[in-house]
């Protein structure tokens, strides 16, 4: 569930929608790590000037907590072109 919102908002703001990827993996039990996957261009959009963007991200995944007893960790990474 969070995931896929997490890939909804990305594409939205992406410049290169088409190049956006997230996957989740559950660490443990409680906690699990989001990776959006996005070109250079569109992890500027997607941190925000001083993380500001990232940070409403998580403020607002940070409601689902509550909801479905998981943790997460969200971070962007830069496709490599090859």
């Amino acid at each position: 569930m969070v995931e896929n919102f997490i890939e909804t908002f990305a594409k939205t703001v992406a410049h290169y929608p088409d190049d956006i990827r997230v996957e989740r993996e559950d660490i443990d039990e409680g906690f699990s790590e989001i990776l959006i996957f996005a070109k250079r261009e569109d992890a500027g959009k997607l941190i925000g000037k001083e993380g500001k963007m990232i940070n409403a991200l998580k403020t607002l995944i940070s409601g689902c907590k509550a909801k479905e007893n998981r943790s997460y960790r969200v971070m962007v990474k830069i496709l490599e072109e090859l």
